[in-house]
């Protein structure tokens, strides 16, 4: 519970229907607290849905009738707003993905490997939750941040969002044998549970709204609302698999560790199994596997793990993956469905995909219309045609692939598909973009609509700009509408300059962002057509208003032109350059001219680009109508160049050209603090051990990472010296004694 303001009690003091308001607010909200507990956590309602209703009700009115007794930490504040847009923020510790495998024999022979390093260990076994990855931090028991995954070292602040979800406790309690600790990291996952998933996809049909495809895409989609209040119209749940950062709290073992995160109050898996023998592992893998669409969420699979920690330190990890655990993933659901056409989408780069139209059918829990063909040669390779019956299944159970025909119920009328000699979407003709080259590119970059509206989607997608409200249907409205009778924009170099006025005359068809293809109105057989920027003109006056969306699209664009520079790179939709170079060409050139100016080599030079990408910019920067593109968002006020760092503000560069490998925990830094705070000075840090390696600072607990620097002789600083190897750099002499501590 928050505190009441020493004020606010004082001027309360000599009235004992505040005291007793006061008393009873507090026992309500930790009985409410409780209830919720139960139900979200525990799935274990002690009352009804009325009776927790009349609860809340009577919390309600009482901090109506004395509002100090608000505070953050009431049930009735767990809907918060979220404003602009999502702040990036930084792990304490990174989140790493698991290797995943697909057979038991994968299993076995990662246990092998295991085995010969730290035989006769057990295992913990728990299912991997369909859902969406998130880190919560409490610091002193209150939970102050919330984040996706993002890209491992960096995800989104949602901790508004989170707060929201009955199952995330605001404080944590006091737990039996277990003290709230000064810093907890805990990593788990943001699920739809099933049965409310298909409510959910009840209500949104009876509404006339599209159903979600699956329930991850539901949680993730209902937390990355930037309304907060949203998501808590969502019954998402929550739970804990793992930890980082920790303070004041040092389990041994992964179980022990689950034991401590439900004494705290936080929901972890009623599924979880410690097990003795590789063996045991393969039965709880077949148990769960008959199990996977009867638990209270969707799995795709089983997470084995080493459950001693001091086992998973010596085991270490990947820059990637953890090597004391792997993900094996459940074979894909196949089913047989009727092959109705195969038609061609053209991307934002030109390439010509062909996609399989399926009479609908449900896979791996979600309906599946269209499928992936890659290209042409792999539509003859496959040997399908149009009109057979073919095996669908999703990909890693994400995305639906046709794989094979069903000869055996051919009937003759099947017919062979032609790959389009001519863009579906200008008429251009096809070709490959160099020779050699499999798939067939439209040559008409500039003014294609189809590539147009996806260069438009993704300039406007979260890598790029991040422009809210310029969603799927606005891009094709810019560029393909049936009124006016000329597209708004005929490249992407006008998207700054919109101005409301244009788009209120527009009038367009919906189209399905996966296909390119308009969608078709249920009740009149024909495409749907929309206003998307305008009101209905108004009865009386006849006069049209935007709608708010396009108000705010248009300030959004308007903030847009401050994005840093890899966005503005990532958003030129050059071949080849994703956000990964992007950020490497950004962070090395600072200046978009910089780049554009830089000789192939010396881009190519890049860590992180390379030689085929330095071509690929090289040939978009020659094209005229791409330097044009550059100059009028340059005209319009987006961001070139990103500010040189100020000299004054520099470290001494006291590990320049030092490769710095970090095993067990550093006093004061989390790992990806000493990362950050190696390349300040200068060095290149490192996650595996070689003889290359300058130098390996071994703290708290190191792994299997010491024992590499030991075997190679390569320089050992212990954790507590990090500071001085920060400040002074590589000692003088350090040799290797038996401890292999400095001198």
């Amino acid at each position: 519970m928050g505190r009441v303001s020493t004020t606010d009690t004082n001027q309360h003091r000599e009235d004992p229907d505040f005291d007793s308001a006061r008393a009873r607010h507090e026992t309500l909200a930790a009985e409410i607290t409780e209830h919720r507990r139960r139900y979200y956590a525990e799935d274990a309602p002690t009352i009804s849905d009325s009776q927790f209703d009349e609860l809340m009700h009577e919390l309600v009115d009482i901090e109506t009738a004395y509002p100090q007794l608000k505070n953050e930490d009431s049930p009735t504040q767990q809907v918060g707003t979220f404003s602009e847009a999502f702040t990036p923020v930084v792990h304490l510790e990174k989140m790493l993905s698991l290797q995943d495998v697909f057979s038991l024999d994968e299993v076995r022979a990662w246990a092998d490997r295991i085995t010969a390093e730290v035989p006769d260990e057990p295992y913990l076994c728990e299912v991997k939750i369909d859902g969406l990855a998130v880190d919560l931090v409490y610091e002193r028991g209150r939970l102050t941040r919330a984040a996706t995954r993002g890209d491992g070292t960096t995800g989104e602040d949602v901790t508004a969002n989170v707060r929201t979800i009955g199952s995330v406790p605001h404080r944590l309690s006091e737990g039996d044998g277990f003290p709230v600790p000064e810093l907890l990291e805990v990593r788990g996952e943001v699920y739809f549970p099933t049965a409310d998933f298909e409510r959910l996809n009840e209500a949104q049909v009876e509404a006339g709204k599209a159903p979600f495809a699956n329930p991850r895409n539901a949680a993730a989609g209902s937390l990355r609302q930037k309304d907060a209040a949203k998501t808590a119209e969502r019954p998402l749940s929550f739970i804990a698999h793992g930890l980082g950062a920790l303070q004041g709290f040092q389990p041994e073992s992964q179980s022990r560790s689950y034991e401590a995160l439900a004494a705290w109050g936080l929901p972890t898996s009623p599924y979880w199994r410690v097990v003795p023998t590789i063996d045991e592992v393969f039965a709880y893998i077949d148990e769960f596997g008959g199990k996977r669409h009867g638990l209270v969420h969707e799995i795709d699979g089983v997470v084995v793990k080493m459950d001693d920690f001091g086992v998973q330190r010596r085991l270490g990890a990947t820059s990637r993956t953890p090597r004391w655990a792997v993900a094996f993933k459940f074979p894909p659901e196949e089913v047989n469905t009727r092959l109705l056409d195969i038609k061609v989408s053209i991307g934002r780069t030109g390439r010509a995909t062909p996609y399989a139209v399926l009479e609908p059918v449900r896979v791996a829990g979600s309906e599946v219309e269209f499928a992936t063909l890659h290209n042409a040669d792999q539509v003859k390779a496959k040997g399908v045609l149009i009109g057979d019956t073919v095996v669908v299944r999703k990909a890693g159970d994400v995305i639906p692939e046709v794989v094979a025909p069903v000869a055996a119920a051919r009937t003759g009328d099947e017919t062979e598909f032609v790959m389009p000699e001519r863009c579906p979407e200008c008429d251009s003709v096809l070709a490959p973009a160099a020779e050699g080259d499999i798939d067939l590119r439209c040559p008409n970059g500039r003014t294609c609509p189809g590539q147009l509206r996806e260069r438009l989607a993704y300039l406007a997608g979260r890598s790029c700009f991040d422009v809210d409200r310029m969603g799927y249907i606005a891009c094709a409205a810019l560029v393909q509408p049936l009124e006016p009778a000329e597209p708004v924009l005929t490249d992407e170099g006008g998207v700054f300059d919109l101005r409301i006025e244009q788009l209120l005359p527009i009038r367009v068809v919906v189209r399905d962002p996966d296909t390119g293809l308009p969608k078709v109105d249920e009740k009149t057989g024909r495409p749907k057509v929309v206003t998307p920027f305008a009101k209905q003109p108004d009865k009386k006056t006849g006069e049209i208003l935007p709608r708010k969306n396009a108000e705010e699209m248009i300030q959004n664009l308007d903030k847009a032109k401050s994005q840093p520079l890899w966005r503005v790179v990532n958003a030129l939709s050059i071949r080849h350059v994703g956000p990964v170079a992007a950020q490497a060409l950004a962070e090395h050139f600072r200046d978009l001219d910089r780049i554009r100016n830089a000789d192939e080599a010396e881009i190519a030079a890049v860590e992180g680009v390379g030689p085929t990408i330095a071509a690929a910019i090289k040939d978009w920067f020659a094209v005229d109508w791409h330097r044009e593109i550059v100059e009028r968002w340059r005209a319009a006020g987006v961001r070139m160049r990103d500010e040189d760092p100020d000299p004054s503000e520099a470290l001494p560069q006291t590990l320049e050209g030092v490769s710095v490998v970090i095993t067990g925990g550093i006093p004061g830094y989390t790992r990806e603090g000493a990362a950050a705070a190696v390349k300040a000075r200068g060095g290149k840090s490192t996650s595996s051990v070689s003889k290359k390696t300058g130098v390996v600072v071994a703290g708290d607990k190191p792994g299997s990472k010491y024992d590499k620097a030991v075997e190679l002789g390569v320089r050992i600083v212990p954790g507590e010296d990090f500071e001085r190897l920060l400040e002074h750099g590589l000692p003088e002499s350090v040799t290797q004694n038996d401890e292999n501590e400095p001198e």
